[in-house]
């Protein structure tokens, strides 16, 4: 069996984590967390269901233990969660960290009831990517190459695939984007650090960026992505999934050939025959 590539070092995301709970700005930014916490418990407004039994999977336990009133477990690689004990997982702001996200996404799904809810909310492909082209045009003029430096995160189409593959019914995947705005270069790399959101890939440099590289990083992010007032814009992307646990009471799709009633019928016109050149 092929095991997934390990792209995350996850001894050095917990101590990221850590170091950002210490700094002041630690708070403010966790506004992306907020974020992601108030539209889930929104979701969960619009469901006609109250759940009993809900579980939170993240590395984020201080804010979102409140939803649903749940209980609060790690997003290790091998996540604690009893199978078919809950009719809620949600699975927050950590899943794009997860060295087998399809890994994760089952765990979820075997930790549900019959017909229990699945939701997860992530950073998608569009969040930071000023941040990712300004550094690696920095890198490659300053160093001629590159490095591993922010993480790569999934694209909402792949994402909804994961989910059919993880074996959820009914798979739903939607996003918000936002621009962020920043009054420099540092305080954009301040607020990651405080989010505990710095690069612990495995393939980093182990040593401190270059300043050299850091001033190009910041002169090129400046020159392509200032507003008219002259502070700096983030695009942040958050994919939201959602999906349930397999039932017999699920609707389920029609077997092809099966209509009873004709297309032309329906809409009200005659129906031609199509010509023999198709």
């Amino acid at each position: 069996m092929t095991q997934p590539m390990i792209l995350t070092d996850r001894a050095a995301l917990i101590r990221h984590r850590e170091r950002g709970r210490s700094l002041p700005g630690h708070a403010e930014a966790l506004f992306l967390h907020h974020l992601a916490l108030s539209d889930l418990q929104e979701r969960l407004s619009e469901v006609n269901r109250r759940f009993t039994a809900p579980a939170v999977v993240t590395g984020f336990h201080e804010i979102f233990r409140e939803l649903a009133s749940a209980s609060v477990v790690a997003d290790d690689d091998l996540i604690a969660l009893e199978a078919g004990a809950h009719d809620l997982v949600v699975h927050a702001m950590s899943l794009h960290w997860a060295n087998d996200p399809i890994g994760q996404l089952v765990q979820c799904r075997r930790a549900l009831k019959p017909d229990g809810l699945f939701l997860a909310v992530l950073p998608g492909g569009r969040s930071l990517q000023e941040l990712r082209a300004a550094l690696a045009e920095a890198e490659a003029s300053v160093t001629g190459g590159l490095s591993p430096r922010v993480l790569p995160m999934g694209e909402i189409r792949d994402l909804g695939a994961l989910m059919q593959r993880a074996g959820f019914a009914l798979p739903v995947a939607d996003s918000l984007v936002q621009t962020v705005e920043y009054q420099s270069f540092p305080a954009l790399l301040s607020d990651l650090r405080a989010a505990g959101e710095t690069n612990a890939l495995t393939g980093r440099l182990r040593h401190f960026t270059r300043r050299a590289v850091l001033a190009e990083a910041a002169r090129i992010y400046a020159g392509s992505y200032s507003t008219s007032e002259g502070r700096l814009k983030a695009t942040v992307e958050l994919v939201f999934l959602t999906g349930w646990a397999p039932h017999e009471s699920q609707q389920r799709p029609l077997r092809p050939g099966s209509a009873r009633a004709r297309l032309a019928d329906a809409l009200g016109v005659p129906e031609k025959p199509l010509p023999k050149d198709g």
